[in-house]
């Protein structure tokens, strides 16, 4: 190789290293243990959507004249950069709880300092104000602005989200304490922020500099450690390893809004434990096979799952939940032993042909409902026939048990050795053992990765027609809504570099025009369905206020003598 290839290779290998070890600036402001962080590409959106579009929403308009609603409001509604923010830059949202409870944070880029002042003083009026290193604060609890003259963060205290860890930790005690919460000190709380090291901040977070890097007109950060570390406190779970879960898990995502679909693309990161187990036993393939068996002429919805049945006893025994697990097979007449033997380790449930039945009800009065009517399909792919075979008879006494009579259960099963089925009748069980072939589009699109789904929400809302056309408000919300949604798919499962990828995509009846711009246009038109309802009742309000007669025309009393 010649030198002046082999120093260009090598300038192009450091440069390549320095880029990714680069800290992101939209991190440096946001704790490192903040439970969530939602970012939005300002720019993105609004080439997509542009705030003019918006404001032609009827309940947008009725807020725009709203005497009860304050000027300064009115001017930011109807042109966002007057508030000196940037609304073209990046705007982030944090949450992150600690001992006080837990704070939300809103983050941007100033465009005018003046302006921002100004606007924020409209929400904080006699709000203390206070600098310290070049941070200018105006606080006026529960809410807390910090900016200089090119960034802002925007502080709220957020108690509320503690809550379930406050429960938890009553559960733990003989006695409920009622003691008040600590307040939080929420100007020393946003100083805090703004004084943050770069260590200890998202800055430095290869995990987050590479999801902002993605491609995305939103993307979403959710730590699922943090979250779940007041509810794993509870000594209640100690006895298991629930921590084995949590510990270095983390979702990002990124959301884009493209022509005729939302795209979701999503990561799950997990700790060295279970990231060990998922390498093992996490790489199955949903069946094509299965899928294509599924029975009925309108699928409404499906999921298909392929998994390795011995993963699931190491991760029991790495939670320490094999035990109590054990002992409830043993009682239901089987073991897990059993379990893995008779199972090959492919799942599929379907519904199809979803529709509305009229039926009659008969108790003191007689009356007719709806009431939903469908096929449903659950299949497993056999494994051990013998170890299967255990598992049917132990589910015969069970159900022998608890309906007495098999004719009258609600459902049906089918086995022939290679597929078990359940389903609501015999005669669809035996159509999915016959094998159906149902060579529907979307099946490609949601096998090939250890689970896969559909849902048809077009389908879903058309058998809700006859009900929805009862009210002329509702009748309009669903025509709205059934001339936006078509349909929604997902999978996911891969591990690549210790990263388990998933996506899903929300596609749209218009295929051609951005999907943010329907979303509008669907907000708009329930906008105005609301601003219709509202207006007859508020008309109806006030004929009934004219019937009642006044005190002064109140015939009074008169007494008898």
């Amino acid at each position: 190789m010649q030198p002046i290839f082999r120093n260009l290779l090598l300038a192009s290998v450091i440069l390549l290293f320095a880029a990714c070890s680069q800290p992101n600036t939209q991190g440096k402001l946001i704790p490192k243990e903040a439970a969530f962080v939602i970012q939005v590409d300002g720019k993105a959106l609004s080439s997509k959507l542009s705030w003019d579009e918006i404001k032609q929403n009827p309940v947008f308009k009725d807020a725009a004249t709203d005497n009860a609603v304050p000027t300064a409001m009115k001017v930011i509604l109807n042109n966002p950069d007057s508030a000196g923010i940037d609304t073209k830059t990046d705007l982030l949202f944090f949450a992150l709880k600690d001992s006080s409870g837990a704070y939300v944070a809103f983050e941007g880029t100033i465009k005018s300092e003046d302006q921002f002042k100004t606007f924020i003083k409209t929400f904080a009026d006699n709000g203390t104000e206070s600098e310290a290193d070049g941070v200018k604060f105006i606080s006026k609890p529960p809410f807390c602005a910090g900016y200089t003259k090119d960034r802002f963060v925007y502080l709220f205290d957020a108690p509320q989200m503690s809550i379930m860890d406050a429960l938890s930790k009553r559960m733990q005690q003989d006695s409920i304490d009622i003691a008040p919460a600590k307040a939080r000190d929420i100007a020393a709380t946003c100083k805090a922020v703004f004084a943050l090291k770069e260590s200890n901040s998202l800055a430095k977070n290869d995990k987050f500099t590479n999801l902002l890097k993605e491609s995305g007109d939103i993307h979403f950060w959710l730590n699922t450690e943090e979250l779940s570390k007041g509810a794993l406190s509870n000594p209640m779970l100690a006895m298991v390893n629930l921590d084995k879960l949590y510990k270095g898990s983390l979702i990002t995502a990124t959301l884009n809004f493209d022509n005729g679909k939302i795209n979701i693309a999503a990561k799950s990161y997990v700790g060295d434990d279970l990231a060990k187990l998922y390498k093992k036993y996490g790489d199955g393939k949903v069946s094509e096979d299965m899928l294509k068996r599924m029975p009925g002429k309108d699928i409404i919805g499906l999921i298909a799952i392929a998994y390795q049945p011995e993963g699931i006893r190491q991760l029991l025994k790495m939670t320490n939940t094999d035990g109590f697990v054990n002992m409830g097979l043993t009682n239901a007449g089987f073991t897990m032993d059993d379990f893995i033997k008779a199972n090959k380790g492919d799942l599929v449930v379907g519904v199809s042909d979803l529709s509305m039945k009229t039926d009659s009800v008969h108790n003191e009065f007689f009356y007719l409902k709806e009431k939903p009517v469908f096929n449903f399909v659950f299949a497993a792919s056999v494994g051990d026939k013998d170890a299967f075979n255990k598992l049917i008879n132990a589910g015969k006494k069970m159900g022998a048990k608890k309906m007495g009579d098999s004719s009258k259960a609600p459902f049906a099963y089918s086995y022939n050795g290679i597929y078990f089925t359940i389903a609501n009748n015999k005669e669809n069980a035996d159509k999915y053992l016959a094998g159906t072939n149902t060579n529907v589009d979307f099946i490609n699109k949601i096998s090939g990765q250890p689970f896969g789904g559909y849902l048809n929400i077009h389908l879903l809302l058309k058998t809700f027609e006859k009900e929805a056309g009862k009210d002329s408000s509702t009748s309009a919300v669903y025509d709205a809504s059934l001339k936006l949604w078509d349909n929604l798919l997902f999978k996911g499962g891969d591990l690549k570099d210790g990263v388990i990828t998933q996506s899903v995509e929300i596609n749209m009846v218009d295929k051609t025009t951005n999907s943010l711009k329907q979303l509008n246009q669907y907000a708009a038109k329930l906008g105005e369905i609301y601003k219709v309802k509202s207006d007859k009742e508020k008309a109806a309000e006030m004929a009934y206020d004219n019937t009642i007669p006044s005190e002064d025309v109140v015939a009074k009393p008169v007494k008898i003598k």
